[in-house]
């Protein structure tokens, strides 16, 4: 949710609450502000998707700096507006109906839109501003993101980016996460995808250790070769390695003493002569220019990863927006169109 609707809600509510607290308004009255017009209605939908966001009643009050009760009875009286139960509510969890779900969606682009609004009024006289969090793999973020960042700031100063560098996956709605960077095919049909380009793939080793195990060949000889094989931090088991043979794609699964979940970790285990690795080509590019590690296979190279820039339909701030246009420009001088 758009920092500045939590802000908004939190003063709203607090405004109410003492209001009530001081006898100017009834309790009658305070919890049948749902029924005032659209500005409440606003709020009620903000408070909604915070607490979705949250996962939690008391994670969104401590955030909207309200009481935990003022929270449910908002989302209470709005399921009562809508006549339908919008959570599934639980000791341990808080999860969304069918009803809810779809409501959500709804939300979000109404407040989305109404930030966005917001937002270019604001970009007329002063240019673009406000908060946008972004999650991206390390490797792309270090190799591409983060040389450029000066430049960034100085064009656009006023928005503030919060960045993430992981390989782990992240639930942009959940984590209030406006945009991340995605490496492979995408199957979220709920997301705006922009192609970015495209990452080359690289099968690698150090060269004591191919002076101690020989170069392979070709992919049948990998059987008899050590490897090292990289865990998905989607799946927790290691990645098939992939290669393209007389035009066609093909992947293996492959035996190894050693596995990891870190790009830079892994990168180490094929500096320390451990085995082969396979990874994306701005991961080696100083080593493999160093002569620390080498290519091998190289005919047998995978096609190249697509990368994209990935937001959810409908959320899409003027600052969102000026930041992945930023980025779709800058990617183009550094990765594969």
């Amino acid at each position: 949710m758009c920092k500045r609707y939590s802000l908004f809600v939190a003063c709203e509510y607090r405004k109410r609450w003492r209001e009530q607290r001081a006898g100017l308004v009834t309790w009658k009255r305070y919890r049948h502000s749902l029924r005032r017009p659209l500005m409440d209605k606003l709020l009620a939908m903000a408070t909604f998707v915070r607490v979705v966001e949250a996962r939690s009643f008391s994670k969104a009050a401590e955030t909207l700096s309200m009481p935990r009760s003022s929270v449910t009875t908002i989302v209470k009286n709005l399921e009562a507006h809508l006549g339908t139960a919008l959570l599934r509510r639980s000791t341990r969890s808080l999860s969304l109906t069918e009803a809810g779900a779809r409501y959500l969606a709804s939300c979000q682009s109404i407040l989305a839109e109404v930030a966005d609004s917001e937002s270019q009024l604001s970009a007329t006289a002063a240019g673009p501003r406000g908060r946008v969090r972004v999650d991206m793999p390390g490797v792309i973020g270090r190799s591409i993101v983060l040389p450029r960042l000066h430049e960034f700031e100085v064009r656009f100063p006023d928005i503030e980016l919060v960045l993430g560098l992981s390989d782990r996956p992240s639930d942009l709605i959940h984590e209030g996460i406006d945009c991340v960077i995605r490496t492979g095919s995408l199957a979220d049909s709920g997301l705006i995808a922009r192609p970015l380009g495209r990452l080359a793939w690289l099968t690698c080793a150090a060269p004591r250790y191919l002076k101690q195990y020989g170069e392979p060949e070709s992919v049948a000889a990998l059987s008899a070769h050590r490897i090292v094989n990289y865990l998905s931090n989607a799946t927790g088991r290691p990645l098939d390695w992939r290669f393209s043979v007389d035009g066609k794609d093909m992947s293996m699964t492959l035996r190894s003493r050693f596995s990891i979940n870190d790009t830079e970790a892994y990168v180490q285990c094929g500096l320390e002569g451990l085995g082969l690795i396979q990874v994306s080509e701005f991961a080696v590019a100083p080593y493999l220019q160093s002569g620390r590690l080498k290519e091998v296979l190289a005919q047998a190279r995978c096609r190249p990863v697509p990368v994209s820039i990935v937001y959810p339909k409908g959320r899409a701030t003027v600052a969102i927006r000026t930041f992945v246009d930023w980025i779709i420009e800058i990617a183009a001088a550094d990765l594969a169109q």
